[in-house]
Order: structure tokens, then C-alpha cells, then sequence
């Protein structure tokens, strides 16, 4: 190889050696955010105590998706979610953000809730990590979980838009579950919006002044 006066390799060959280590870096992000984790914050209320508004989760998509990040370009992968796990999913509504719930119907369960309670196949199903008592007002089915589907409900269930109001999730819009909290900032709800840009920036800004608004505890908390 030519080399400069000096021992340096020509310009052009500095440049191009720089381009190819940021296409390895672009392509190394792509493909780690389009199969395997991905880092996604709470904008509501609707998972409660076990998931609050303002935490940062990384989550993993190994084995239930991959995709091309930023895009609608997606497949499904190999492995089946199970019963009460919380699980990151694309709404089957139109226009609608990613939302997070606790799987609580299976294909094939016949489901039910009477004033509050749970009940597959007729039997009550226990649930310690939901947010108060049940409300004798939450009456809704029974319904039969199609093949291929899920129901979708929140911990927090007297605040959570899910599978009672708009229906059963596919599998293909299933993309992962939770890991951690990898970060958790006591903030209003309307920040973490999509399209709140500059008020999410001012509250990373404003916790190096005040970073009581951490919520130091939850750090690390592991689903």
C-alpha cells in the first residue's frame, strides 16, 4: 500500500478504511435492534405497579421477532409466549403506538371476567400483580381465544385500554418481552408521548440537576 510521507496511508484510503467501520456499526445496530433487544420507555399507566410511567426497558425480541428498525418490515420467529408474561406487541389498531401487556388468554381458552376476576376454562385465575382489587363493575365475556391469537390485559386493570376493548392480539404482532429497567425517571405522562421530543430531552437534561427524579430503586429491576 502507498503510504504519505511519514508512514501514513494516503487520504482517500484513510477515508474509505472510516466508512467501512461505520457501515459495520450501522449494520451491528441494525441487526441488534431488529432481532435481538431493543430499548422502549413507558408513556402510561396502564401496567402499574409493575411497570411504570417514565421506565426504560431494554427488551428482547430473540426467538419472537425480527425486523428492519424504523420500518413496518417485520416476521414472526419461532417462539410461543406464554400465560401471564408481559409482552411488547403492535396494537391492531390503526395508527397506534407498540403497547405493553400481561398475556392473559392462550388460543383456545374459553375467558371471562366476573366483577373483576379471571376465569379460563371456568376456573379463576390467580393474579398477584395486579394493581387493587378487583372492581365488581369489570364484567366482559365469555369469549373464545381464537387459534393463533392472544388476550392482552393490563396490571393496572381499572386504567388499561386492552384486549376487553379492542380484541384479540395475532401472533405476528407479538415482538418480545421485557428484561430490565435500565433506567426509571419520575416525569409527567405527557413526556414520553410519541412526538414530545423536547420535553423528553429537557427531562434527561433537568435529572443532572435534579436527580432525585430518578427512581435509583428501580434500576436493574428484572420480569
Amino acid at each position: 500500500m502507498a503510504v504519505e510521507p511519514g508512514g501514513n496511508p494516503p487520504l482517500k484510503n484513510r477515508v474509505r478504511s472510516e466508512i467501512i467501520s461505520w457501515i459495520w456499526v450501522i449494520a451491528a445496530f441494525l441487526l441488534i435492534e431488529g432481532t435481538l433487544v431493543q430499548a422502549r420507555v413507558i408513556p402510561s399507566a396502564s401496567m402499574e405497579q409493575t411497570v411504570l410511567i417514565g421506565d426504560h426497558l431494554i427488551v428482547s425480541r430473540a426467538g419472537y421477532d425480527a425486523g428492519i428498525p424504523f420500518t413496518s418490515l417485520h416476521t414472526p420467529l419461532w417462539r410461543t409466549p406464554h400465560r401471564q408474561q408481559i409482552i411488547v406487541f403492535r396494537a391492531p389498531l390503526p395508527g397506534s403506538p407498540d403497547y405493553i401487556k400481561r398475556l392473559i388468554g392462550m388460543p383456545g381458552d374459553t375467558l371471562e371476567v366476573r366483577q373483576g376476576i379471571v376465569f379460563i376454562d371456568g376456573q379463576p385465575l390467580a393474579e398477584p400483580y395486579r394493581n387493587g382489587p378487583p372492581s365488581p363493575d369489570d364484567n366482559y365475556g365469555p369469549v373464545l381465544v381464537p387459534p393463533g391469537h392472544f388476550f392482552m390485559m393490563g396490571d393496572n386493570r381499572n386504567d388499561s385500554y386492552d384486549s376487553r376493548y379492542w380484541g384479540f392480539v395475532p401472533r405476528e404482532n407479538i415482538l418480545g418481552t421485557p428484561l430490565f429497567v435500565y433506567m426509571s425517571i419520575n416525569a409527567p405522562e405527557e413526556v414520553w408521548e410519541p412526538g414530545h421530543l423536547g420535553e423528553r430531552f429537557a427531562t434527561y437534561l433537568s435529572v443532572f440537576i435534579h436527580p432525585g427524579e430518578v427512581r435509583w430503586r428501580r434500576l436493574f429491576t428484572t420480569f
